[in-house]
């Protein structure tokens, strides 16, 4: 959410919050890093925060079969659009509890450290109703995402090559 939004919608409560914490941050940091450390500091937490998030993210959803919308169930859909990442306590921590992606997309208001109690429940309603459960190991769901970026990369490639020939 931009300072422009939260100000052009009045969004007071959201404005206050946001100016707080640029106003702890430069408090906190200010003194130890100077105005443009503090600065810097800022952004390439971010940089690191976005790259993060976008792994862990994108490990739980790219790889995944995503069709055309055919009306399915809550469950099977969501079964077929998720993947969980094993469950560890490494991978707990550095996922912040989202390697459990299945029981997050049918208990999206659960608490994340919930998610490890939901697992059990999830998996014999899957396999009552014979859904698959995906689930894989933090290195695999990495290389899987990379395969999905370079298999969109090949059908982008192909399809420029292809309207570049009929221009020509």
């Amino acid at each position: 959410m931009s300072f422009r939004y939260m100000f052009t919608r009045r969004s007071w409560e959201d404005l206050s919050w946001v100016t707080g914490f640029f106003i702890k941050l430069f408090v906190l940091y200010y003194p130890l890093l100077g105005f443009w450390g503090t600065v810097a500091y800022y952004f390439i937490v971010r940089v690191c925060e976005s790259h993060w998030f976008t792994w862990v993210s994108q490990s739980n959803h790219v790889p995944m079969k995503v069709d055309y919308d055919h009306a399915e169930a809550w469950l099977p859909l969501q079964s077929k659009a998720t993947c969980n990442v094993e469950h560890s306590l490494f991978n707990d921590w550095f996922t912040g509890h989202l390697n459990f992606q299945l029981e997050h997309h049918l208990f999206p208001t659960m608490p994340r450290h919930n998610y490890i109690k939901a697992q059990p429940y999830v998996k014999a309603l899957c396999k009552r109703n014979n859904l698959p459960y995906p689930e894989k190991p933090l290195g695999l769901a990495f290389k899987d995402v990379v395969r999905a970026l370079r298999s969109a990369a090949e059908l982008w490639k192909k399809e420029s090559k292809a309207k570049c020939t009929k221009s020509s």
